[in-house]
């Protein structure tokens, strides 16, 4: 039978390659692990070998193309005794996924309906695996087209899984709280009618299944009308307002936590559908209450495995630790001119939307700073033999998520006001707090604030989030006496804040001179606007 080759995973975050040379032509025999071309990414020359026995029956590029990885890359008959991959099925009598390449996919049907395999698709770059956190759908029941099936949990964000096609669940491969592989089957499910002929069949399938998923779970798409960003479309949703001209953040969506699918764009693009509410919408919540303790009972001990997020940090921070000599330096910062100038502002930013915290000028006076120390935004290689010097500052700031702790960064802040900030910051911090940040908005920080201050603490020894130099902890806001300049006793707002530097790129002098700087931007807010300009 013919089968085609999908062009596995090259590299971690390598999407395309291009074809260097063909190393068999149409109508070669070739051998299971026989090269059979070479191709060249970003990175390195790869040689791509044959996982089966059997006969080229089509090459799907010429020499120079680009291919995408997870999608065919050539066409074969398959020898006897080879058993291919759309063959291999899970289990059926485990409660996870048996391993299977991302080529198995639908059954060969051909009545008015057929069962199909969801394939997990990539959820991050360099993520494998991840844990099934809650099924939202249970086996037996009708799904429809983008409906959220499951989230999941990797080691960076939670994510909520949607269906791609419309159907019967017909098997869950995994149970709640098992650990899911990234290109293996989810769960089964039988399409009909529309669906069914909708679906892609075979390998081809399972590839752009694959992209489309990604594409939904990974990143906004960046051609969208929808002005606020808060919709909660997949990207033929995203597609079909655009062709209507719609803008999704105007349609009330009828799925989970306010989710649009393609009914509730063509309501409202003929005058049935109802207009999305003003402000948030309320989603339901579920109350845990904990069984009370009978009498004078003592209650069992309990271990819990260390998973996913508070896992990947656990790593993280055991190995800057272990590999990063730190070194810790305080200062105290008199923040009275600054908070009043903040509560000047406050209320007339509010009004346009925007919650102007303090955080906002902290990143702003950073960012000024390093303009004189870019040593404090670099990072070293990993045997601390060069030192790369970052043009954008992309300043993170830790956050307390439900799902443990994120830290996403807002990118370019050398070019944004401290109204951008904000506006960029709240997004952040809002979808951290839920642990549904995408890993875009995790990846390429260089410098870190935590602001430990919010929950309470005046001084901490926080661990460098590596590869990065330095990281700096806030203590909260406290009114203490102070002599003024006529020998006066004065209630000052002061905060004391501590730095975690990497001892062997930044000396004591530097970080001091540094914070300094960054001290007098945030005393004298004036210097810090006038800098600005």
């Amino acid at each position: 039978m013919k089968q085609d080759f999908i062009l596995p995973d090259i590299g971690e975050g390598i999407v395309e390659c291009e074809i260097v040379e063909w190393l068999v032509s149409e109508g070669d025999t070739i051998k299971e692990d026989q090269p059979v071309c070479d191709v060249m990414t970003d990175k390195a020359l790869v040689q791509i070998p044959a996982v089966h026995n059997g006969v080229v029956s089509k090459l799907y590029y010429a020499k120079g193309e680009i291919a995408k990885v997870h999608a065919p890359l050539f066409e074969m008959e398959i020898g006897d005794g080879a058993a291919p991959a759309n063959e291999v099925k899970p289990e059926a009598d485990k409660g996870q996924a048996a391993t299977a390449p991302a080529q198995s996919s639908a059954s060969t049907d051909t009545s008015d309906s057929r069962n199909e395999d969801f394939i997990l698709p990539d959820i991050g770059e360099g993520i494998v695996e991840c844990e099934i956190v809650e099924w939202l759908v249970a086996e037996g029941d009708t799904i429809t087209e983008d409906q959220p099936v499951c989230d999941v949990m990797t080691d960076k964000a939670l994510v909520q899984i949607p269906a791609k096609y419309s159907g019967v669940v017909s098997k869950l491969y995994y149970a709640k709280g098992e650990i899911a592989k990234v290109h293996s089957p989810l769960f089964a499910m039988q399409l009909s009618g529309e669906a069914t002929a909708a679906a892609p069949q075979g390998a081809a399938s399972t590839a752009e299944s694959a992209e489309q998923s990604k594409a939904t779970l990974a990143k906004p798409d960046n051609n969208t009308v929808v002005s606020s960003g808060k919709a909660l479309a997949s990207p033929a949703v995203r597609r079909l307002a655009r062709e209507l001209n719609i803008d999704l953040a105007k349609v009330q969506g009828s799925g989970d936590k306010g989710r649009v699918y393609k009914e509730d764009v063509k309501a409202f693009a003929e005058g049935t559908g109802k207009p999305a509410a003003a402000g948030k919408t309320e989603t339901k919540s579920e109350t845990r209450t904990a069984a009370p303790v009978q009498g004078n009972a003592q209650a069992a001990d309990r271990v819990e495995p260390i998973k996913g997020i508070k896992a990947a940090m656990a790593r993280q921070m055991a190995d800057s630790v272990a590999t990063i000599p730190h070194f810790t330096y305080c200062e105290e910062i008199d923040l009275t001119e600054l908070i009043a100038l903040r509560l000047s502002l406050k209320d007339s930013y509010a009004k346009q939307g925007v919650k102007l915290t303090m955080m906002p000028f902290f990143m702003k006076a950073l960012s000024l700073a390093i303009k004189d120390f870019p040593v404090m935004n670099s990072q070293p290689n990993s045997d601390c033999t060069e030192l790369r010097y970052f043009s954008e500052h992309n300043i993170g700031v830790a956050v307390d998520s439900k799902v443990g702790l994120l830290v996403p960064n807002v990118k370019g802040c050398q070019a944004k006001s401290i109204v951008d900030i904000a506006r960029e910051l709240g997004r952040l911090t809002d979808s951290a707090r839920e642990g549904r940040v995408s890993p875009a908005d995790l990846k390429g920080g260089t410098i870190t604030i935590s602001n430990i201050g919010a929950i309470g603490g005046t001084v901490a020894t926080p661990i460098i989030n590596k590869p990065e130099v330095a990281i700096v902890a806030l203590g909260k806001v406290q009114s203490l006496p102070r002599f003024n300049a006529k020998g006066e006793v004065q209630a000052r707002q002061l905060m004391q804040i501590s730095w975690s530097g990497d001892h062997r790129i930044i000396d004591g002098g530097t970080i001091a001179r540094f914070t300094n700087l960054w001290k007098q931007y945030l005393e004298q807010p004036s210097s810090m606007l006038v800098n600005m300009i």
